[in-house]
């Protein structure tokens, strides 16, 4: 009597050619690369929505912009904060000595803003290129291995020259099974690319309004 085959995961990988290993490989491999890229994000975006939230109670505490500017120094850890203090730099350097303002004070502070605003988007963005690379490409991996292995499968029928379902199994279950660990790496990674995305635009339109009032206030200084 012959011995039961193992269709165990282990056994079905065991089984497999050299060819859909590698595939199979590759794949685990980018699953717990996307889903560290997820868990790290996750927390980032929580401690940003955070650090947010306690800088606009502190700008709006009513606390003068100096003193605040003076208490967070120049490079505070906040991004919000690290936003504010680019303004506030850049408002410090655009006074002459005898407390007037040099030429387009205003636009190089807005520049300023701008680039702190782009440094902290890209920081915040980082690693989501590498879900979005996952979620496409995975499925068409796994797809190859199962085309390996089927072609395998067949090439090792036609040479016993037995049709039986029990010859046949075997090896399509272990070419199916690159399609599987392709799904199982793509389908988080294409969810958690369209939520985190979502995250990073809500957190940077809250980055580009808080620099719009913050620049509404400079100029009615400057007004004034």
């Amino acid at each position: 009597m012959e011995a039961a085959v193992d269709f165990s995961m282990w056994g079905l990988f065991a089984r497999a050619t050299l060819t859909v290993k590698l595939v199979m490989v590759v794949l685990i491999i980018a699953s717990f690369w996307s889903w560290s890229v997820i868990i790290q994000k996750l927390m980032s975006y929580r401690v940003a929505r955070r650090e947010a939230a306690q800088f606009d109670r502190a700008f709006w505490s009513g606390e003068p912009l100096d003193a605040l500017y003076e208490e967070m120094g120049p490079d505070p850890d906040g991004r919000s904060a690290r936003i504010f203090a680019a303004g506030m730099l850049e408002w410090h350097r655009s006074h002459r000595q005898d407390g007037g303002l040099i030429a387009n004070a205003t636009s190089r502070i807005d520049r300023s803003m701008d680039v702190a605003v782009a440094k902290e988007a890209e920081e915040l963005q980082k690693g989501l290129p590498i879900l979005a690379t996952i979620g496409s490409t995975a499925p068409f991996v796994g797809l190859f291995g199962t085309v390996w292995g089927i072609m395998n499968a067949f090439i090792e029928i036609a040479e016993q020259q037995n049709t039986n379902l029990a010859v046949v199994a075997p090896g399509i279950a272990e070419a199916l099974l690159a399609t599987g660990l392709g799904l199982l790496a793509a389908i988080p990674a294409v969810i958690f690319y369209n939520k985190l995305s979502a995250d990073s635009d809500r957190i940077i339109a809250g980055y580009e309004a808080f620099m719009d009032e913050f620049a509404t206030i400079l100029s009615r200084q400057l007004d004034s």
